[in-house]
């Protein structure tokens, strides 16, 4: 995860109809998978590069979110988790009921790769009988190093590959082998590459290793083969923990208690922010916010909880086109910041599209889709942005096919 855990208007009338019944049709039938998917368009995964960010004229998924209930709309941003080797019947009957994005993974979710890939053939069965049938995002962090869910690749370290006489060959093979593996085990998301930029030896994210360099440009090259290789061998990349954490010193760890960077602004973007420019010309599909908190953006809010980070910053200096995604809503970072589901619609608010519930329950993830539906209906959660993280989340999906 994120810190560590062992239109002329003739013309538009007809893209508008053709837009209502694609999305129409993805939410009945479920969209193209395969040769006859890639066909159709924008089920097909875009280039890399900035055409990847690309936005559609009129998309599909945008005529699609239209046609969810609020319930189903916000399920479209729940990420759900759960304890054990078999998953509990109410994640079942929450993807049944199109209240679901997808499921991440954890070590004692595994006990082997024929037991995951059951597993997510259930899941992905129960999905078929939903009103959203898009393939759900099944998604584990699976870096290299010391932090992999599944054994085998990538084995090599961020920092191992960074270190190597050939690191841009062993990064490319590096996501190649991830891709291959959670490929293998059914999972096409992963939570990874790490673009941190550690500052010190032995510090937070140098510890385990799980940074390529403390020079932003190895970074971003290191990061950007990564997820060329990844994304081209069918697994969606996720680049984290945006703007950063390299600054971080040893004992800063988001996922034990709250954490604050006093980086200048000039280092954030010419040094944490560097390697985002690469990431997103690679055209990675999702970015991962970070939970520590940077004054030089927003002295109040940790970065997954700030609209002047992930819409500011993220979407609107960089660029960014693709999905967002937060670090765990249940890390201690965000003690001070209430429940799980005031969390979860602050994050929501802030323009996070995929909130990643790890907790030990699906009935967490449940209890934080209810709080975004009971917003929308109050009106005190927009419903055009919820509809357009909807849209990016539908299309997302589409590509796993």
């Amino acid at each position: 995860m994120g810190a560590f855990r062992p239109r002329p208007l003739v013309v538009a009338g007809v893209l508008v109809v053709v837009a209502v019944v694609a999305g129409a049709l993805m939410l009945r039938h479920g969209t193209g998978s395969g040769a006859a998917g890639a066909a159709q368009g924008p089920s097909a995964p875009p280039a890399a590069g900035r055409a990847a960010h690309r936005p559609h004229p009129v998309s599909p998924y945008v005529a699609a979110a239209q046609h969810l209930s609020l319930e189903q709309l916000a399920g479209q941003r729940i990420i759900y988790a759960y304890s054990g080797l078999a998953p509990p019947r109410s994640l079942l009957d929450a993807i049944k009921a199109g209240k679901a994005a997808g499921v991440i993974f954890f070590e004692n979710n595994i006990s082997s790769v024929a037991q995951i890939r059951g597993v997510i053939g259930r899941l992905q069965n129960a999905r078929k009988s939903s009103p959203v049938r898009a393939p759900l995002l099944m998604m584990t962090d699976q870096e290299g190093g010391e932090v992999r869910r599944l054994p085998g690749a990538p084995e090599l370290s961020e920092k191992l590959i960074g270190e190597s006489a050939h690191p841009a060959a062993l990064a490319r093979s590096a996501g190649t082998g991830a891709a291959r593996n959670l490929r293998d085990a059914r999972m096409r998301v992963n939570l990874a590459p790490v673009l941190d930029v550690f500052r010190t030896p032995g510090d937070f994210v140098d510890e385990f290793h799980r940074s390529y360099s403390s020079d932003p440009a190895v970074v971003g090259r290191l990061g950007g083969a990564f997820i060329s290789a990844q994304q081209g061998a069918g697994v969606l990349a996720t680049a984290k923990h945006f703007p950063g954490l390299g600054a971080a010193a040893r004992d800063q760890n988001t996922d034990e208690g709250p954490v604050t960077l006093h980086t200048s602004l000039s280092s954030l973007r010419g040094v944490d922010e560097a390697p985002y420019r690469a990431a997103i010309a690679a055209g990675v599909k999702l970015v991962m916010s970070s939970w520590a908190v940077y004054p030089a953006l927003d002295p109040r809010r940790p970065a997954g909880l700030s609209a002047a980070v992930i819409q500011q910053e993220l979407r609107g200096r960089l660029g960014f086109r693709g999905v967002t995604i937060t670090d765990s809503l249940t890390a201690g970072a965000l003690r001070g910041y209430g429940s799980l589901q005031r969390r979860g619609l602050m994050a929501a608010r802030a323009g996070a599209d995929l909130l990643l519930v790890s907790g030990s329950t699906p009935d967490e993830g449940t209890a934080v889709l209810h709080a975004l539906s009971t917003a929308l209906r109050r009106g005190n959660l927009s419903r055009a942005s919820a509809r357009a993280s909807a849209a990016r989340v539908l299309a997302l999906r589409a590509q796993i096919g």
